[in-house]
């Protein structure tokens, strides 16, 4: 028997979709029942958290399992969300709080180094700049909020360039090696790949004499999400010449822990080497 008003051919009649889809809501409640319970559960116990018959759960744990929602362990008959289920909450993670948790992390990071710290993120047209840290100094580099941020003539467009797939950013750094401001160091496409090989290897991006800005000089690291992708940029901007950038540098090294430490609480498990 359905469980929500059908016509004879088993379609919703128009005047019940304001109603929505019980029987989903059903599964939604099981659903609910096991978030709320933390842990793996027996058929028994889902149910009358349920409130609703074992049988009838069984019916609605079969339908989520198929749909990856929930698993069942062979060995203790338990039921636990599935891969799906999973997924779904680490994608709601990366999507609404990446932003405000890395607006915390260059709060922290530029209250450690006193230096003046922020935030991009990839648009359509290239890293952009969403939020900056002003230090407690006399003298400090302001970054606007909005700001996008040259591929070649920025560390955070480094950065990016470095891990996103190669197919997506070749034609960007075409485009990057025509304009006027390029470096003078950077004149083909050979030459950026072996540019952001190094940028890979080292784990962060840094430049200085040829940034966006005259008299400025920035860092960047990747930040990654639970795929294992560059989700966004930490950086560090400063006075040309103020920033200790020799390979056991104190600033360099709290980058790369803050942007793991970032990157461990949106799901990464690891920094990929390669785009």
């Amino acid at each position: 028997m359905n469980e929500f008003p059908d016509d004879k051919n088993g379609d919703a009649k128009p005047s019940d979709a304001k109603h929505g889809v019980q029987s989903l809501e059903v599964g939604m409640d099981l659903l609910k029942v096991m978030v709320r319970g933390q842990r793996s559960m027996m058929l028994k116990d889902i149910a009358a958290a349920a409130g609703m018959p074992a049988s009838k759960a069984h019916r609605y744990l079969v339908s989520l399992i198929r749909a990856g929602l929930v698993e069942q362990d062979p060995l203790s008959s338990r039921y636990h969300l599935g891969p799906f289920a999973l997924n779904l909450g680490l994608v709601a993670i990366d999507r609404l709080d990446r932003v405000r948790l890395g607006m915390g992390a260059i709060a922290t990071l530029r209250d450690q180094i006193n230096e003046t710290t922020a935030l991009a993120v990839w648009s359509e047209g290239g890293p952009v700049v969403v939020r900056w840290e002003r230090p407690r100094r006399p003298i400090i580099v302001n970054v606007v909020t909005g700001t996008n941020l040259g591929l070649l003539t920025s560390a955070a467009g480094r950065v990016f360039a470095a891990w996103l797939p190669p197919a997506q950013i070749d034609p960007l750094l075409a485009a990057a090696l025509a304009e006027p401001r390029c470096p003078a160091d950077i004149r083909s496409l050979a030459d950026a790949h072996a540019l952001l090989a190094r940028v890979r290897a080292e784990g962060h991006a840094q430049i200085s004499g040829n940034y966006v800005v005259k008299g400025v000089e920035a860092l960047a690291a990747p930040v990654f999400n639970f795929r294992n992708e560059i989700s966004m940029a930490m950086l560090i901007v400063a006075v040309e010449g103020s920033l200790d950038l020799g390979s056991q540098s104190p600033v360099i090294r709290a980058l790369h822990e803050a942007a793991a430490a970032l990157s461990l609480r949106l799901g990464a498990t690891g920094r990929p080497e390669a785009a």
